[in-house]
């Protein structure tokens, strides 16, 4: 019948990682999804040996700017986000010498000029961190203008990265 759910979209589940927030799972039947990355910064990591994944959803830079905050919300701050969102990866069996990381976001949106420069700092602090873990970036979609939203299928390893114009498909398996 035409419109009935199948099985699998009956167990389909969807963790939904908000600003300054993060996820890992090793359930086959997870989608992690992150929307709207703007200055923020989305670091998609994935085991496919564990088929375990996560995404971190990072706000700001350096946690100096807050450090109560980075305490209560560690996953906002790159320096204190990563090695959380690493510790959540190790908690279910993921090995960061398997692990392929995407990156995504760091965007300029706003309309005039960003003196600040949020967007291109989160990158290079993410960088900074990933390479402090000896990580290496399988591929990455940084800087530019536009909002960028992620969805990332555990039990295959599938991308789904969504920006105004277009989508596209990454498999991290």
């Amino acid at each position: 019948m035409a419109g009935s759910p199948t099985v699998a979209n009956l167990i389909t589940q969807r963790l939904v990682v908000g600003v300054g927030e993060l996820a890992v799972s090793n359930a086959v039947a997870v989608t992690i999804s992150t929307y709207a990355l703007g200055s923020c910064v989305g670091v998609v990591a994935y085991d496919p040996a564990a088929r375990a994944g996560g995404i971190l959803h990072l706000m700001l830079p350096d946690s100096a700017l807050s450090p109560g905050k980075a305490a209560a919300k560690p996953a906002m701050f790159a320096d204190t986000g990563v090695p959380a969102f690493f510790r959540g990866m190790a908690g279910i069996r993921a090995e960061r010498s398997r692990t392929r990381i995407f990156l995504a976001g760091g965007a300029c949106v706003l309309s005039g000029p960003d003196n600040f420069r949020i967007g291109e700092r989160n990158a290079e602090a993410v960088n900074k961190m990933l390479a402090v873990y000896g990580c290496s970036v399988v591929g990455r979609e940084l800087g530019g203008t536009v909002n960028r939203t992620l969805h990332l299928n555990v039990g295959t390893g599938a991308l789904t990265m969504k920006l105004p114009d277009r989508t596209v498909e990454y498999l991290l398996a």
